[in-house]
């Protein structure tokens, strides 16, 4: 703890350093740095990778400092005869040396990783715990509340957590297609989903706010743009946006047209619309659409025009896609677009 204590305050002072030549006044609050855990899990592995570090820092200065010695101490001189010195063959002490230290080392890193790891994946569950299914898709997140009868997709809502009374998130990782892996650094080390082999973490965040992640497992063109946002709220917060979630969609009948357009195209086979005859599971769930900052899995806000954009030429925000171009006209572009904008 107070090697971790010490790295923080480093962090802190370096930067306050570089901010006094700036002119700014306090440090940036970066929703995926890895020195600020706000999580449980985030917080062991945080003190496991300073222990690392601290290791490994040691092992440097050491070899470092015997090399220093050996280019210093044994330096080509104007004197020396050009004899080559004297050649020492065989030595049991420094044999068991470099034989027994490194062993010792490796042994005191495992042992300080198996106890993170048992540490993080046989934490109890309260019987209050939040639930969620994620299913990774590709490049989208799908997420499911099944004790909240809640579907929705790439923003991930959960409550804060009392470090009093916790009130963790358990999360079950799936995968529809190929790997990918669940990594938000602030709140617990990458997960990876394997089709056909279910997978779980958990987290427990002490602060409210936006922190940001993205699939760390390489799973095609768009991997990079497969981006996690995860909203941390108090709890009157949560309920609040859980009652909204499983309300009917909100539309608007000046719309119709394009509910039209929308049910008796392909869009259909896709997405799904509570309250209507969509019901597709390829693609995000829009009942809610509007309640979402962002579109595309994060690749852009989450605006009519950008939406209008998506909807005309998916491949223009992100090339790649699965989405399909879906080759409407412009009045049906602009009427699907004005429908989808009610969906709040």
């Amino acid at each position: 703890m107070h090697v971790q204590r010490t790295l923080k305050t480093v962090v802190v002072l370096c930067w306050l350093g570089t901010a006094s030549l700036a002119g700014t006044a306090e440090p940036p609050l970066s929703p995926t740095n890895i020195f600020a855990p706000v999580s449980t899990p985030a917080n062991t592995i945080f003190g496991l990778s300073v222990f690392v570090l601290a290791v490994t820092a040691i092992i440097f200065v050491v070899v470092f400092s015997l090399l220093a010695y050996a280019v210093v101490r044994f330096r080509k001189r104007t004197d020396d005869d050009g004899r080559e010195p004297p050649q020492v063959y065989g030595s049991n002490q420094v044999e068991l040396a470099w034989t027994v230290i490194p062993v010792l080392i490796v042994v005191a890193l495992f042992m300080a990783t198996a106890r993170v790891i048992g540490s993080v994946q046989k934490a109890a569950r309260p019987s209050d715990a939040i639930e969620v299914i994620a299913i990774g898709h590709q490049f989208w997140w799908e997420y499911r509340y099944p004790g909240l009868h809640v579907v929705t997709a790439n923003e991930l809502h959960v409550p804060v957590s009392d470090p009093a009374h916790p009130t963790p998130t358990f999360i079950r990782l799936l995968s529809a297609d190929t790997d990918h892996s669940f990594w938000v650094p602030r709140l617990n080390g990458k997960t990876d989903l394997i089709p056909n082999h279910p997978n779980s973490m958990w987290i427990d965040p002490r602060e409210t706010g936006l922190y940001l992640g993205q699939c760390a497992q390489y799973c095609g063109t768009q991997h990079a743009k497969m981006l996690l946002r995860v909203y941390v709220q108090t709890r009157v917060e949560f309920d609040h946006w859980i009652q909204e979630q499983t309300q009917p969609a909100h539309m608007s009948g000046a719309a119709s047209e394009g509910q039209h357009i929308f049910e008796t195209t392909a869009c259909i086979n896709c997405h799904a619309v509570a309250g209507t005859v969509a019901d597709g599971r390829f693609g995000p769930d829009l009942s809610h659409l509007m309640s979402r900052d962002t579109i595309a899995a994060g690749a852009a806000p989450n605006t009519p025009e950008n939406l209008r954009r998506w909807i005309q030429n998916p491949d223009s925000i992100k090339p790649g896609s699965r989405m399909p171009a879906m080759e409407l006209s412009d009045r049906e572009l602009d009427a699907v677009t004005a429908y989808l904008t009610t969906l709040r």
